[in-house]
C-alpha cells in the first residue's frame, strides 16, 4: 500500500497541481495534519479487535510519530471541543525526562504533530498534557512503576519498553490501570531487544506488529546518517537489530551468544590456504521444503592445526529443488575459489552426489555422514569459537541467528537449522578434521 506521500512524491506536476487544486481552503489547510495521508504503512494501525499493537522497527524508523499520531486518534473528536474515543491516557517511558522531552515535546511528540485548534497545553507540575475536550495525557517512568498503582485509563502508549530496566513490574501494573471504557488498547513503539517481557507481549493473541527498518523512513532522515550506519552496522547482528528492526533471541544455554559472534567480526578475510563449500542438502523441493543451507568458508594455516584460524565467508543458502541448490552450491565455488564441495548425505545417500555431478561432473566432493546429533556435532564448533579462532564476515546475520538458537540438546528455533548444519559440515572440514590427524600419530607414540 503507499502512502499518499508516495503518491504526490511519484506523481507529474500537473497531476500534483490537479489534486491541489481540487481542495477547498478548509481540506488544504488540514492536509499537513492528516496523518492517515503522510503515513507509512507500518505506522497505521491494524484492522481487527486488538489490545496492544507493536510498533517493532530500527532506529529513526517513524515510530515515535507513530505512537502520537495514535494518541491524537484517541484523544480528539470531530471538532477541537469533541469527546474522542479516549479521555485518560498513559505515556510510559523509561524515565520522566524522556516521556516528556520525546512523546510530548520532541520533534515527533505529541504537541508538534497536533494542529493549532486542537494542541493540547502542557501542565509541567502536573506532567500531563491537557486537550480542548478535557482529554488528558499523563507522563510516568518505567523507574517507578508503583506510580500506575490507583490511576485508570482507556488508553496507553509505551514507549522504548524493551530497554525499561523495570520493564515487567511496569507492564503488569499498566495492565491493571488500563481499565477505563469498552476496549482499552495500548501500542507500544520499541527496537527490538531480547527481553522477557517483549516476548510475552508478542507471543500474546491479543497483540497485533507492525514492522519497519530504518530505511522505510530514509526520506525524513539525513543521508550522511544512513550512510555512516551502513557503512558500520549493515549485515551484523547488532545492525539487524538496531536498522532492521528484527528481534535477536540468545536462547538460555545456547552455544553461542550475540556478544561472541559480534566479538569475532572482521571486514575482510587474509588470503586463505584453503576454502571449502558446505552443503546440509534440502532432500524435497518447493516452498513448504527446508531450505538448502550453503556455507563458504576458508582457513590460514600456519604452523599445527590448534594454530589455524577460519573465515565464514558467505551464506550461499538457497530454497528449491535438488538442482537449484547443487547450482548454487557450485556457483559459490566458482566465485570464492573452493578446492572442495562437502555435503551431508544422511537423507539423501547418493543421490546428494548425484545431482551436483549433474551440473559439474568434475567437482571434487566429499559426502559427510552424521553419527551425532546436531548439538553434539555443533558443539566442539562452538568451543573453537570460543578460543577466537573463527570469524565472520558481514552479512550472515540469518546464520547468526540460527547459531545463536542452538544448545547441546538441540535447535531451539523454528524449522531446521540448515545454515547452521553447513556451517558446522564446513569447520569440521577446515579445522577439526585436520586436527585429528595431526594428533593420531602422537597419541599411537605414546
Amino acid at each position: 500500500m503507499r502512502s499518499g506521500a508516495a503518491w504526490l512524491a511519484c506523481a507529474e506536476p500537473a497531476e500534483v497541481d490537479g489534486f491541489l487544486g481540487g481542495l477547498g481552503a478548509n481540506a488544504l489547510a488540514s492536509l499537513p495534519w492528516l496523518f492517515e495521508f503522510w503515513a507509512l504503512p507500518h505506522q497505521l494501525p491494524p484492522e481487527g479487535d486488538w489490545k496492544s499493537w507493536v510498533i517493532m522497527g530500527g532506529r529513526g524508523a517513524g515510530k515515535t510519530r507513530a505512537g502520537s499520531e495514535w494518541v491524537r486518534a484517541q484523544v480528539e473528536g470531530a471538532t477541537p471541543l469533541a469527546a474522542g474515543r479516549a479521555r485518560r491516557v498513559a505515556l510510559v517511558a523509561e524515565t520522566f525526562d524522556q516521556g516528556r522531552d520525546v512523546m510530548v515535546m520532541g520533534d515527533s511528540g505529541i504537541l508538534a504533530c497536533s494542529p493549532p485548534d486542537r494542541r493540547p497545553v502542557w501542565e509541567a507540575g502536573r506532567r500531563r498534557l491537557v486537550w480542548p475536550n478535557g482529554a488528558t495525557a499523563t507522563v510516568f517512568s518505567a523507574h517507578e512503576p508503583e506510580a500506575l498503582r490507583g490511576p485508570q485509563f482507556d488508553a496507553a502508549w509505551a514507549d522504548e519498553l524493551a530497554k525499561w530496566k523495570k520493564a515487567e513490574e511496569t507492564w503488569d501494573m499498566l495492565q491493571f490501570a488500563l481499565r477505563l471504557g469498552e476496549h482499552p488498547q495500548q501500542v507500544v513503539t520499541t527496537t527490538p531487544r531480547n527481553v522477557g517481557v517483549l516476548k510475552a507481549i508478542l507471543r500474546n493473541a491479543s497483540t497485533v506488529v507492525t514492522h519497519a527498518p530504518t530505511d522505510a523512513n530514509r526520506a525524513y532522515l539525513a543521508e550522511s546518517f544512513l550512510a555512516e550506519v551502513a557503512a558500520r552496522y549493515a549485515g551484523t547482528r547488532l545492525g539487524r537489530q538496531e536498522l532492521e528492526g528484527v528481534l535477536l533471541e540468545d536462547v538460555e544455554g545456547a552455544l553461542w551468544t550475540t556478544a561472541m559472534l559480534e566479538g569475532c567480526r572482521v571486514e575482510a578475510a587474509p588470503v586463505l590456504d584453503r576454502v571449502v563449500v558446505a552443503v546440509d542438502p534440502a532432500v524435497t523441493g518447493g516452498a513448504a521444503s527446508d531450505e538448502c543451507g550453503i556455507v563458504v568458508a576458508g582457513v590460514v594455516c600456519q604452523g599445527p592445526p590448534q594454530d589455524w584460524r577460519a573465515y565464514v565467508l558467505e551464506d550461499a543458502t538457497v530454497r528449491g529443488g535438488p538442482t537449484d541448490w547443487a547450482r548454487a552450491a557450485i556457483a559459490a565455488m566458482q566465485r570464492h575459489g573452493a578446492e572442495r564441495l562437502v555435503a551431508e548425505v544422511n537423507q539423501g545417500g547418493d543421490l546428494v552426489e548425484s545431482v551436483i555431478r549433474q551440473v559439474d561432473p568434475l567437482v571434487p566432493f566429499r559426502a559427510l555422514r552424521a553419527g551425532r546429533g546436531k548439538g553434539l556435532r555443533a558443539e566442539p564448533v562452538a568451543a573453537l569459537y570460543e578460543q577466537g579462532r573463527v570469524r565472520h564476515l558481514r552479512g550472515l546475520g540469518a546464520l547468526e541467528d540460527q547459531m545463536c538458537r542452538m544448545t547441546v540438546g538441540g535447535f531451539e528455533g523454528r524449522g531446521s537449522p540448515d545454515r547452521l548444519d553447513a556451517l558446522v559440515w564446513a569447520i569440521h572440514e577446515l579445522m577439526i578434521e585436520p586436527a585429528g590427524h595431526y594428533m593420531r600419530p602422537q597419541v599411537r607414540g605414546l
